[in-house]
């Protein structure tokens, strides 16, 4: 006679109960991991947005709270904001506005048409706060993807506003 009896019911349903609690952990495990592997992937997400878009502050605490493109500028206020414009209205504005502007300094709207650079317009800003606006005329060959990008006097990017020209 064997001193263990493998084959006892007693036996046989802790064996189950333990594969139970295993496969259980192992669950677990794998939902914490996802879960962790999800939020380091949104903020790297996020951490790459803000990289691309600009975080809006300066290193001088310069920021930009307004930034816009629009059909035209009346009184240093946007008109009609879009990321779509036709052709026919002739103009496309970018509107910026910062607050504060802790001095006297300048920023820069780079245009880019289908990823060249088209133009590079210098804006000064004044103390304590300043709102500035460029544009281009529209031209036939202009259809199709176009962006500013809203830069300090370094390059760093406050923001990227992309836009389309289309019929």
């Amino acid at each position: 006679m064997s001193a263990v009896c493998h084959r006892h019911p007693f036996f046989l349903e802790k064996s189950r109960f333990s594969s139970k609690l295993v496969v259980m952990r192992t669950k677990m495990s794998l939902i914490v991991f996802l879960a962790i592997t999800a939020l380091l992937l949104s903020a790297a997400t996020i951490r790459a947005a803000d990289q691309q878009n600009g975080s809006g502050v300066g290193p001088e605490g310069l920021t930009l709270v307004e930034a816009v493109m629009c059909e035209s500028i009346e009184s240093y206020a946007p008109q009609t904001p879009a990321v779509v414009f036709s052709i026919n209205i002739g103009k496309v504005s970018c509107y910026s506005n910062f607050d504060p502007v802790p001095e006297k300094t300048y920023i820069y709207h780079r245009w880019y048409f289908k990823d060249r650079l088209t133009t590079r317009k210098k804006l000064f800003l004044k103390s304590p706060r300043w709102g500035t606006y460029t544009s281009i005329q529209l031209r036939e060959a202009d259809r199709g993807p176009w962006r500013v990008e809203i830069t300090d006097k370094d390059g760093n990017i406050f923001k990227t506003l992309r836009f389309s020209i289309t019929d």
